[in-house]
């Protein structure tokens, strides 16, 4: 690879490494501090709510497009981003500095969203994000999640392509939705320009989201949903896009093994919970990860969720199994056989 391709696949990276150890080391503060988010966190219909959940959400936010809301949207993803943040500051400092670190968070997004910000703020929400599923799915949960999103990831992407309307808005509005992953440190969101829908292509898909040249322009026309990754081929581009969600997802499987499995801590500083089936897991992520942007950088869009949520669940299973963990115990199904 060329240093461009470098420094993207090292700033990717970062930002998945960053959302994974934060997700990990925030499980426990979080178990502490009682932000379980569900009753019950061993029941699998949590999982089939929370996938409900995001059918409903894009439905809105593509209502919302159609309808010019797009400040609407942008508010409300800022607001959430800051709302995130509180949760990891609140377990990590005094709760009126708390309070203050997630408005600066939200503040920023708002004023100034070049791409450090953005790519910043994701990887603090992300980390946030993850942490909260950890503690709040259980392994069985966890897997069946990551395994109904992965195929409905590749579905909208491979087949119905219904998010590719969602994708136009999204880029344009440059909140912490995809992760900016600079190819050149001169590239610079707050510069750069994205398609009307008018102007689109309508055989090739919308410029909204292809990789961008320096003078901010996009370079290809290539489409995609809010999560996945593309980029292009021509080795000139300054940038790619990935979607926040492939770096929580996965993460959150990193998470539920490190809080519910049985397997014994590993005892690495700062991650009192980190056993080998979530080390493994994180190891999975990264494979997932490496595979992806390898075909990303071929030139054209692709679902990330099979790769990376793939990656996490295998890798978890074997590091359950090298730990000493029964399968049927790793797969949470203990308690209905």
């Amino acid at each position: 690879m060329n240093t461009r391709r470098v420094r993207g696949v090292a700033i990717a990276g970062l930002v998945f490494l960053v959302v994974q150890v934060g997700a990990v080391s925030l499980v426990p503060a979080f178990e502490s501090a009682n932000y379980q988010a569900t009753e019950n966190p061993q029941d699998p219909t949590n999982s089939v709510v929370y996938l409900g959940a995001i059918l409903v959400v894009t439905a809105l936010m593509l209502a919302a497009f159609r309808y010019d809301l797009d400040q609407l949207i942008r508010g409300v993803i800022v607001l959430s981003s800051g709302l995130l943040a509180w949760y990891v500051f609140s377990v990590a400092l005094p709760p009126n500095a708390a309070v203050v670190a997630a408005a600066l968070v939200a503040v920023a997004l708002w004023v100034y969203p070049e791409w450090y910000v953005i790519d910043t703020a994701g990887a603090l929400m992300g980390a946030g994000a993850a942490g909260l599923f950890g503690i709040s799915f259980g392994l069985l949960p966890a897997i069946v999640l990551l395994t109904a999103l992965a195929v409905y990831d590749a579905i909208s992407v491979y087949g119905t392509e219904h998010m590719l309307d969602l994708a136009e808005g999204v880029m344009a509005l440059k909140i912490p939705v995809v992760l900016v992953i600079p190819l050149t440190w001169s590239y610079s969101l707050l510069d750069a320009e994205f398609a009307d829908e008018d102007d689109a292509d309508t055989t090739d898909g919308p410029d909204v989201d292809g990789p961008e040249t320096a003078d901010g322009g996009v370079s290809e026309r290539e489409s995609g949903p809010e999560r996945h990754a593309h980029g292009g081929e021509d080795d000139e581009r300054d940038v790619f896009f990935i979607g926040l969600g492939d770096a929580v997802m996965p993460a959150v499987m990193v998470a539920s093994a490190a809080f519910w499995s049985p397997a014994t801590p590993l005892g690495i500083p700062g991650l009192p919970a980190m056993g080998l089936p979530a080390l493994l897991s994180m190891v999975g992520t990264f494979l997932g990860l490496g595979l992806l942007l390898r075909m990303v950088m071929k030139g054209r869009a692709h679902a990330g969720l099979p790769l990376l949520n793939g990656g996490a669940i295998g890798g978890y299973l074997l590091g359950s199994l090298v730990a000493g963990v029964p399968l049927v115990t790793a797969l949470g199904l203990g308690t209905y056989l």
